[in-house]
């Protein structure tokens, strides 16, 4: 038995029958009517997984909607351009996810004629599908015997057990992997799986389990020792790095200067105004956080000006006349606190560089709703829409 976990592995047969009949009981009086559990199709099963990843089911819900509607199967998403896929999934975030589903679709399509795999060793040589993802798709799809195991099930595996360390290192994850599979029916696996993760979802809750309610408590190892709270052992946080960015609106007659950021940037395939880093600020704080309407904003000094007009030109080719700070948005990206001041410009001259790593052009702003576009670039997109509304 493992020094850290209170329960001992394998577990015996009657404990796990009692497991199994009140975790299904449960999930037949409380399971949620969500879009994704009213098929059986692999393809709607594998869309719905990979959007769920470190994202609210609520939150989830629309886009899967949208999605299954403008590419109801894997071929008709494989035979789409990235952008499409970016553009339905824009909000979202994690955008890789997106870029690596494309991927998949088409390799499907292209190596497989469009069937889609159903081993959880083939699903794995596909883009962005792991060990978890594999098997819930076997298992909710094909009914077929396959563990789970995700942020959800995690945590109240961990509590089941009492497993008292980090449950995301390898003694962690290679325990919870043999638990996830001990107590795998061998039939209605689909229902099992989802009752785990929705159980984990509703009741096993991180913060505030709610034990009263749980069919399992007096199963679980945790809650039996007063140690729901202590278990799953919290994540270390990791410390933010401050960022200071500035984000440049170039106009040339009613039209934008977008870029489409490379790969290895944030938001890769996305578009985007021309983004970088910023080394100087304005002499006066105060119109970095102003509130005022553009009309009254502060004009930009002339070390600020300089580092714009040289970075908006290395990027794109474009020698632009910075104007106003338009607004500043404060957001963050993973480890990264982002400060970031959108300015308004006029060309000046120049020509797009040809050869750029990733395409730059103008675009009338009539047409930014076309493009997928960064969160951030969304909203600047939004402020330009209401200046070119307010205009005279």
């Amino acid at each position: 038995m493992p020094a850290d976990s209170i329960l001992e592995l394998p577990l015996d047969s009657k404990w796990k029958q009692s497991f199994r009949q009140r975790l299904r009981r449960w999930y037949g009086k409380h399971r949620r009517e969500l879009p994704w559990r009213k098929t059986r199709d692999p393809y709607a099963v594998w869309v719905s997984e990979i959007m769920l990843q470190q994202t609210q089911v609520e939150t989830v819900r629309p886009y899967f909607e949208r999605f299954m509607a403008a590419f109801p199967t894997v071929t008709a998403l494989a035979e789409v351009k990235q952008e499409e896929v970016l553009r339905l999934w824009e909000g979202l975030g994690y955008y890789r996810r997106a870029r690596q589903m494309h991927d998949a679709a088409r390799k499907i399509a292209v190596e497989l004629d469009g069937v889609f795999p159903q081993t959880v060793a083939s699903l794995q040589q596909l883009p962005g599908v792991g060990r978890y993802t594999a098997g819930a798709i076997v298992s909710i799809a094909f009914d077929q015997p396959a563990p789970i195991l995700e942020a959800n099930t995690i945590r109240l595996l961990s509590r089941v057990l009492g497993y008292r360390k980090d449950p995301t290192k390898t003694p962690g994850q290679k325990l919870l992997w043999e638990m996830a599979g001990e107590i795998l029916p061998r039939k209605n696996v689909a229902d099992f799986n989802q009752a785990l993760m929705e159980l984990g979802s509703l009741v096993c809750r991180p913060g505030s389990p709610i034990c009263d309610d749980c069919p399992i408590q007096t199963q679980c190892a945790a809650c039996q020792a007063g140690l729901q709270s202590k278990i799953p052992v919290p994540k270390r946080k990791k410390p933010l790095t401050d960022l200071h960015e500035a984000a440049v609106v170039v106009t040339k007659n009613k039209s934008v200067l977008l870029r489409q950021c490379a790969e290895g940037e944030r938001w890769a395939g996305l578009w985007d105004f021309p983004r970088f880093e910023m080394e100087a600020t304005l002499k006066d704080p105060s119109s970095v956080f102003s509130n005022r309407p553009p009309s009254t904003d502060s004009e930009i000094d002339h070390v600020v000006h300089d580092e714009i007009v040289e970075k908006v030109h290395a990027l794109t080719g474009i020698t632009c006349l910075p104007g106003t700070l338009l607004q500043t948005i404060k957001h963050g990206v993973t480890r990264y606190r982002i400060t970031l001041d959108c300015y308004t410009a006029q060309y000046a001259l120049g020509r797009i560089r040809p050869r750029a790593a990733k395409p730059v052009r103008w675009t009338p702003v009539g047409e930014l709703g076309n493009y997928a576009l960064s969160t951030t670039g969304r909203k600047i997109a939004r402020s330009i829409a209401i200046r070119e509304k307010d205009a005279p």
